[in-house]
Parts: structure tokens; C-alpha cells; sequence
């Protein structure tokens, strides 16, 4: 059996008339993550974890942002298609952590309904996937409300 450990980091800025989208959900917020896709930081993450992992690429290279077959695109289907490109190359996920910066609107609320989202692509109980928010405590783009990020880290195997 072969154990590999990913990381994974994205960064958005916020703007007015833009959803606020984490984990498939949509937040109630005055500020969207601004993206080429529906922007979501925290599947983001997982994916560039995911992909660093099985040693398969990174997210730019998979859905570049040029391409128009991806504007607006919700990123559950983006990581659907990368956990089935994981799986066909022999590896599973055993968990994902993940932390997601930004000074407001607190996610506590919203964790439940995320990993309900993510476990049925992932492959995982919900208590394998963890999602903590946390804030910058006023410093930078993140702390002025201008930004949001997420890393994550995730375990695959392979038999």
C-alpha cells in the first residue's frame, strides 16, 4: 500500500454582485469570490491537493481558465471529474483537512451542509473531511474583507 499526502492553496478576491459559494454552498454574503468558475476557494484546494497528491497535475492545468467550456461552472463537477481521473489511476482518499481564511461571514454554520456536498464525490465519510474557518484578524487583503483563501491538505492511497 502507497500513502501520499497533497497540498493544496487557492485565493480569491471578493466582490460586490458575485455568490459567495464554499463547498457547493452558497453563503449569504455582500461579496462573491470573483473567478472564471463559480470561484469556490475551498473545492479549489481540495482539487490542487488532490491532483499534487497522485502526482496528476494542478487545477490550472486541468480547467484553465481560458477555456469557456469552464466559465461559471460549479466546481462539484469540476472535482467529480477529478476524483474519477484519481480513481482511475488506482489511488482513494482516506481524508481532507482544510482551513478557509476570511474575516466574514463566519462558515461554522455552513460546514455541515458542505461536507454533505463533498463525502458522495469524495468517497469519504463525512467525519473524514474537515473544514475549519478562521480570520486573519484585521491584517491584509483578508483581514480588510478584500479576499478569502483555503489550504488544504488530503491523504490518498494506493493499493
Amino acid at each position: 500500500m502507497q500513502m501520499r499526502v497533497g497540498l493544496g492553496y487557492d485565493l480569491h478576491r471578493l466582490v460586490p454582485e458575485r455568490k459567495l459559494i464554499l463547498g457547493g454552498v452558497e453563503i449569504p454574503a455582500d461579496k462573491g469570490c470573483l473567478g472564471h468558475s463559480d470561484a469556490d476557494v475551498l473545492i479549489h484546494s481540495l482539487i490542487d491537493a488532490l491532483l499534487g497528491a497522485c502526482g496528476l497535475g494542478d487545477i490550472g492545468q486541468k480547467f484553465p481558465d481560458t477555456n469557456p467550456a469552464y466559465a461559471g461552472i460549479s466546481s462539484l463537477e469540476l472535482l467529480q471529474q477529478v476524483m474519477e481521473e484519481i480513481r482511475g489511476a488506482g489511488f482513494s482518499l482516506v481524508n481532507t483537512d482544510s482551513v478557509v481564511i476570511m474575516e466574514k461571514p463566519r462558515i461554522s454554520a455552513f460546514t455541515d451542509a458542505m461536507k454533505a456536498n463533498l463525502y458522495p464525490i469524495l468517497g469519504v465519510a463525512p467525519d473524514k473531511i474537515s473544514i475549519k474557518g478562521k480570520t486573519a484578524e484585521g491584517t491584509g487583503e483578508i483581514g480588510a474583507g478584500e479576499a478569502v483563501a483555503c489550504w488544504s491538505v488530503v491523504l490518498v492511497v494506493r493499493k
